[in-house]
């Protein structure tokens, strides 16, 4: 596999070499496997590292002791030399063994691409809920490998790998670290119990909760902003939104939901990560509608839209009423016009054009309010209409004899929770025409 030295910059104080071990059993594409390193590359440069080499070997096995094989570790020493870096970053999960012995050959800082992503999650935590979810990732994720990472937490200087929890901490016995971990699991267990009541509060109070999901940096936080004139941080990097962010939008027909940016998934997002951000992505669940914005000028978008269908099927949120919404439209290319074919309820937007959001917003609006259905209730059933308010939106209404004729746009998930009444009234009126009929 080809070996890449990138232009240096000033500025970062960790400069770094990248590896990826490619295993003959995984039958990955050479498009894939630069795909993820390219991807392991920006993941560094949105930590602040630079990365100086890039190299890539294929084996039938990992190493149990190396990860890599012997010769391989050799090259990636005189490499570092030859260059300066002071990290080796892999673009796979180390054990703790495998950290110990590459840093006492390699005389480097290691890093993992789990440990590489829960130190940009450590940067980006704004909130106390934030910090709580990252510093028990970073733990959960530590605590078996304490021995492997002895040299990292004696380095001066901090840096990438000793952010979030920090280096005192880390450096304190098993006994300790298990109980924060309990005490930050209680911690967050408490904010869950707060989401919960506030969903149930707007659960109560009729208000549909639009969750925005999609593979990291796909345009999430700028589609809330152009939706809801919200001034949530958007920029052009892996992960710039970590803390769920809420908003209200109003669509077309005036009423409002609240519409939430969550954090983006990304391939090989470390288990302990989805487990300490469950709370966060409980929202998910939760959600009456899930838009799953999709970068639609990525080549690799169809593999990315599988890493967030598995995600939420982990979550439980799988098989939602969801809105496809390829994003970048401004970006893509003619040839992408017809990769909408098969993929259901689906939109190609860019988040820059007024008229796009517009769709969306339609969208949105009829995907919860559905469709339009006519009810003929007695004059008399005042339980009945106060009914129909509740499950709709009424359009419109004509007096018949006796009878009132509803014109109700439905909103889907009041109807399926309260519409029994009303769809046992109107069977029972279909059986009694149909014995009149006879």
């Amino acid at each position: 596999m080809k070996q890449t030295t990138h232009e240096v910059t000033d500025g970062q104080t960790d400069k770094a070499v990248v590896v990826s071990l490619v295993l003959k059993s995984e039958r990955l594409t050479e498009d894939m496997v630069q795909y993820s390193l390219d991807e392991l590359i920006r993941l560094a440069d949105s930590a602040g590292v630079q990365v100086l080499h890039s190299m890539v070997q294929t084996k039938d096995a990992v190493d149990s002791r190396w990860f890599v094989g012997k010769g391989k570790v050799e090259e990636i020493r005189a490499v570092a030399e030859t260059l300066g870096a002071n990290t080796a970053i892999f673009d796979q999960e180390l054990s703790g063994a495998q950290v110990r012995n590459l840093e006492q050959a390699l005389d480097l800082k290691i890093i993992d691409r789990t440990q590489l992503i829960l130190d940009i999650f450590a940067q980006r935590a704004k909130t106390r809920e934030g910090y709580l979810q990252v510093e028990l990732a970073q733990l959960s994720y530590l605590l078996p490998r304490l021995s492997g990472h002895g040299v990292n937490l004696s380095r001066l200087g901090g840096g990438i790998g000793t952010r979030g929890p920090g280096e005192t901490k880390l450096e304190m016995d098993r006994r300790y670290i298990r109980n924060r971990i309990h005490e930050l699991r209680v911690s967050l267990h408490e904010v869950k119990r707060h989401r919960e009541l506030h969903r149930v509060r707007r659960k109560k109070s009729g208000v549909f909760q639009v969750a925005l999901v999609g593979y990291t940096n796909a345009g999430k936080s700028t589609l809330l902003n152009r939706l809801t004139q919200a001034d949530v941080y958007a920029e052009n990097q892996l992960f710039a939104t970590l803390d769920p962010t809420s908003r209200a939008l109003q669509l077309p027909n005036g009423q409002e939901v609240v519409l939430t940016d969550t954090v983006g998934f990304i391939q090989n997002l470390p288990h302990d990560l989805v487990a300490a951000f469950r709370a966060t992505l409980e929202e998910v669940c939760e959600a009456d509608l899930i838009v799953h914005v999709v970068d639609g000028s990525s080549d690799m978008q169809d593999a990315q839209m599988r890493v967030v269908d598995d995600v939420l099927r982990e979550l439980g949120a799988h098989g939602k009423p969801t809105i496809v919404l390829f994003n970048k439209s401004d970006l893509q290319q003619d040839r992408r016009e017809l990769r909408l074919g098969g993929q259901g309820e689906a939109l190609r937007v860019s988040a820059f054009s007024p008229d796009d959001m517009e769709r969306l917003k339609l969208a949105v609006q009829e995907r919860l309010m559905g469709d339009t259905r006519s009810f003929v209730i007695p004059a008399g059933r005042g339980d009945l209409i106060s009914l129909v308010y509740r499950v709709g939106d009424v359009l419109g209404q004509e007096v018949e004899g006796e009878d009132i004729r509803f014109d109700v746009r439905l909103k889907h998930n009041e109807f399926d929770k309260q519409g029994t009444m009303l769809q046992a009234f109107i069977a029972h009126e279909a059986i009694q025409q149909e014995g009149e009929s006879y």
